[in-house]
């Protein structure tokens, strides 16, 4: 294996997706309390996180720092092998600016090595299903060049559809207005969010009410996917199982892809959609 891929605790991956991926920790404040999130999402409480949303405790996130990556990448550097990381979205996060940082100070140093790091354009599935290919690749003999390029090529192909229970949590982090946060609230209108070719997270849609919410995912779903059969489908939520389940049916009667994963959304981003977040990850025509 000439490359190893690194994400992080962002890119929602359940050890058995996980293979050779090897995960940075992401830490969050709760009420002033630091919590570092190795990655794990299968050991992650998230009910009891989400409960804890719901009951008014705030989350502040921080971005993962030059010293960070420096600190993982350097042993792997010094045992000969080159590096592949994937990053939540530029769009979203000051992350991917420090592994630049980072790789070009790493590139300086080690000069016989390659660091590269992808703007996945996205955030939870949607920087992990690319994580995923990466550790693929490692296994084929590719160069880090050759498999970075090719996951480079793959992210507007990424697609992610995500809708939210509470408005009020984008309202914190600037993503919609105060009075549209009210006013959806009020008229229970739930948005169709997704996440853009150049990283950022718009609404294509509004609908009332959370079973039209569900449709209308997997109407984009049926709408963009491309070889279904052929690859692996990512659903995650924040503590809203049933609502996961009942997206995975309308994806399985549309499309059924050859791998479907259900899994609790990670804490770091969930922090900032919410309880009841619930996002579809796959690949297909570009978003």
């Amino acid at each position: 294996m000439s490359f190893v891929v690194f994400a992080d605790g962002t890119a929602n991956l359940p050890k058995s997706l996980l293979g050779n991926i090897r995960l940075l920790p992401c830490s969050y404040l709760m009420e002033e309390e630091k919590h570092i999130y190795e990655g794990d999402v299968d050991s992650f409480d998230g009910h009891a996180y989400y409960q804890q949303l719901k009951e008014g405790k705030t989350v502040k996130t921080s971005l993962l720092n030059t010293y960070l990556f420096e600190e993982h990448f350097k042993p792997v550097l010094e045992s000969g092998t080159d590096i592949i990381y994937v990053s939540m979205s530029s769009g979203i996060s000051g992350t991917y600016q420090a592994a630049k940082i980072a790789a070009e100070e790493l590139m300086e140093e080690y000069p016989e090595r390659t660091v590269r790091i992808i703007d996945s354009r996205g955030c939870g599935f949607g920087n992990g299903l690319l994580a995923i290919h990466g550790d693929k690749l490692a296994g084929e003999n590719l160069s880090a060049k050759e498999a970075a390029d090719i996951l480079d090529e793959r992210v507007p192909h990424t697609c992610q559809y995500f809708t939210v229970d509470d408005l009020n949590f984008l309202k914190r982090t600037g993503r919609v207005k105060g009075s549209t946060a009210a006013i959806g609230t009020m008229l229970n209108i739930k948005p169709i969010l997704y996440g853009t070719a150049e990283g950022q997270i718009v609404d294509c849609g509004k609908v009332r009410g959370r079973q039209k919410s569900i449709k209308a995912i997997a109407e984009k779903y049926a709408e963009k996917v491309t070889d279904a059969n052929e690859q692996l489908v990512c659903i995650s939520h924040g503590d809203c199982i049933e609502d996961a389940q009942k997206l995975a049916d309308l994806v399985n009667e549309i499309a059924r892809p050859k791998e479907l994963v259900i899994c609790q959304h990670e804490p770091f981003s969930g922090s900032h959609v919410g309880p009841g977040m619930l996002g579809l990850f796959f690949y297909g025509k570009e978003r």
